[in-house]
């Protein structure tokens, strides 16, 4: 009886060991396309550095602008935890995103905190004759949500920036005066499209240059 379990610890151990040595890979690979997405969207005007792994599922990069619009700029991506199983299925229940993460410094700091979160909210019926005779349908505007009592006009260009931009699907945009100034987090799955990847950069370059108007 002992050598029967010791032989199963020994096999599970041995098949745990192949998995996660098999989607530490995956995600390598899968971290290494991400990198190269963002070198070809950059088309010339920066490169990627240096890079490196914080575990299975996280990678960091530090990035290169020809022009002073960014400094300290740096990338994470953030994976599914595929190597291990546990997590990795906890995270499939919860529906987590794998993501790509730009934060950088401006030339100019913003003098505002701002944090955006995207939400998309939809409802449907469960009886269409139901739909058709007492519900209408309407596609209305984007709609802010804000804290601040009091809007003023620092504001302005990047909100319209952000309204303009929706086809990039942003998780979440933050601007604050401490470093990291500026920080866009999008669904990673979003960077795969070579036109959108390249759309996503001039985007970064509009919202930075939204923040820093009032000092042109």
């Amino acid at each position: 009886m002992g050598r029967l379990l010791v032989i199963d610890a020994l096999g599970a151990s041995l098949v745990l060991t192949l998995w996660y040595l098999a989607f530490a890979r995956y995600n390598h690979r899968k971290g290494a396309a991400a990198l190269r997405w963002v070198q070809l969207a950059c088309r010339g005007r920066g490169k990627v550095i240096e890079s490196r792994w914080f575990g299975s599922s996280r990678l960091q990069a530090r990035l290169q602008f020809a022009s002073r619009r960014f400094d300290n700029a740096r990338l994470t991506v953030n994976l599914r935890p595929r190597p291990l199983p546990l997590r990795w299925l906890f995270s499939c229940w919860q529906k987590q995103k794998e993501t790509l993460t730009f934060e950088a410094d401006l030339d100019f700091p913003p003098g505002f905190h701002l944090e955006v979160f995207n939400h998309r909210w939809c409802g449907k019926s469960e009886r269409r004759d139901e739909l058709s005779k007492d519900w209408e349908i309407h596609r209305p505007g984007p709609v802010v949500l804000t804290t601040r009592a009091k809007w003023t006009q620092d504001l302005s260009p990047v909100v319209k920036t952000l309204i303009s931009s929706r086809e990039h699907s942003f998780l979440r945009v933050q601007f604050r005066p401490d470093s990291p100034n500026f920080s866009v987090t999008v669904a990673l799955e979003a960077m795969q499209d070579p036109d959108a990847a390249s759309g996503f950069l001039t985007v970064l370059r509009e919202l930075a240059a939204g923040a820093s108007a009032k000092h042109l």
